[in-house]
């Protein structure tokens, strides 16, 4: 999937988070956003999402302008396209972690228990399918969290810091294994971290401040 991101700003009142942010991810490509705590990586993953909205500019997904169209509309293109990766994993506590994973392809009405369990083997997560979340350590969470974001194949995975609340071996393990599963599906990969050795992996790095986005 192709995304593109025009002359974007956000503000929250008179306080602006960035403005003349632009890009474009090319389908396959992995790109790291790196900046200081609080130039709004997190927020520009969420309007990259939908999930946020915006004071200025364009978001495109597959020439797909969201800023067109309605919530439920957002909703249902990333839920069909996208998948995200978040720092506090945001994996449901009543589900046990098979439940956790096939969420997306509840929600798209595709029930797959066998590609549910080949996405646990793939992860790390073999037979760990019936445990509850507060079961697992950080570490298998946010594998977890991997899982649920590409078990339907999106053509885009947008990850916010996925190895900050990590020690450094079990972030990059969780590293390894992001950008392993994102190759094998041919998805784009944009990761908003602030760990070098994470921005390093990418095939470009950006950095983000508040006047715009540049080569790093």
């Amino acid at each position: 999937m192709s995304l593109v991101v025009e002359g974007l700003a956000k503000r929250y009142g008179d306080e602006t988070v960035f403005e003349n942010v632009s890009l474009t991810v090319a389908p396959g490509e992995f790109v790291a956003i790196v900046g200081e705590s609080g130039v709004g990586k997190s927020t520009l993953l969420n309007c990259m999402a939908g999930l946020d909205h915006w004071d200025a500019g364009r978001v495109l997904l597959e020439g797909q302008d969201l800023g067109t169209l309605g919530e439920q509309q957002r909703a249902l293109l990333r839920r069909a396209k996208t998948g995200f990766v978040f720092q506090a994993f945001h994996v449901l506590p009543h589900l046990d972690v098979a439940q956790n994973v096939g969420l997306p392809l509840m929600l798209l009405q595709r029930p797959d228990n066998a590609r549910v369990e080949a996405m646990l083997a793939a992860v790390g997560l073999q037979g760990l399918g019936t445990r509850l979340p507060a079961q697992l350590s950080g570490g298998q969470l946010q594998r977890v969290a991997i899982a649920r974001a590409l078990v339907h194949r999106p053509a885009l995975l947008l990850a916010d810091e996925p190895t900050g609340n990590l020690d450094p071996a079990t972030a990059a393990r969780v590293l390894d294994l992001l950008v392993a599963q994102t190759r094998e599906h041919g998805a784009a990969l944009v990761l908003a971290t602030h760990s070098q050795a994470a921005a390093a992996r990418a095939d470009r790095v950006l950095h983000l401040s508040g006047t715009g986005i540049t080569a790093s």
